[in-house]
């Protein structure tokens, strides 16, 4: 019984450390996502004024990728980040907006996973 009682605080705080750490706020995914992408991430009101200017162009709107569920919060931005990467890479170009990010509950336990809302774009 002393060893059951004595694993039960240790899990609980576990379960409590990986509930509460299910998702990363909009800061801190628009300043952890830019250092993970070989793309750029461009601000929307940037993107507009550089297509505007002809430094940038759209190659594709409303891309959307939902990222491979990793261990933590951060290991999901890294695989979303992977495939922004790709999509840009695909496209042809060099850029990216985000345009919206959330994290969906897929299953009983609480599981989440990233889905990414983005726009790609080559810019001189």
């Amino acid at each position: 019984m002393k060893k059951r009682s004595k694993l039960l605080p240790g899990i609980l705080i576990i379960t409590i450390f990986f509930s509460s750490c299910s998702s990363l706020s909009p800061t801190q995914v628009y300043q952890t996502l830019p250092t993970l992408t070989k793309s750029k991430l461009l601000k929307q009101a940037e993107a507009t004024e550089m297509v505007e200017t002809n430094k940038c162009t759209y190659l594709s709107k409303n891309r959307y990728f939902v990222a491979p569920i990793g261990f933590t919060p951060n290991d999901d931005l890294k695989n979303g980040a992977r495939g922004i990467d790709e999509w840009v890479e695909l496209d042809g170009g060099n850029s990216y907006v985000l345009k919206n990010f959330k994290w969906v509950t897929v299953d009983d336990q609480g599981s989440t996973q990233l889905h990414i809302d983005f726009d790609t774009l080559k810019c001189n």
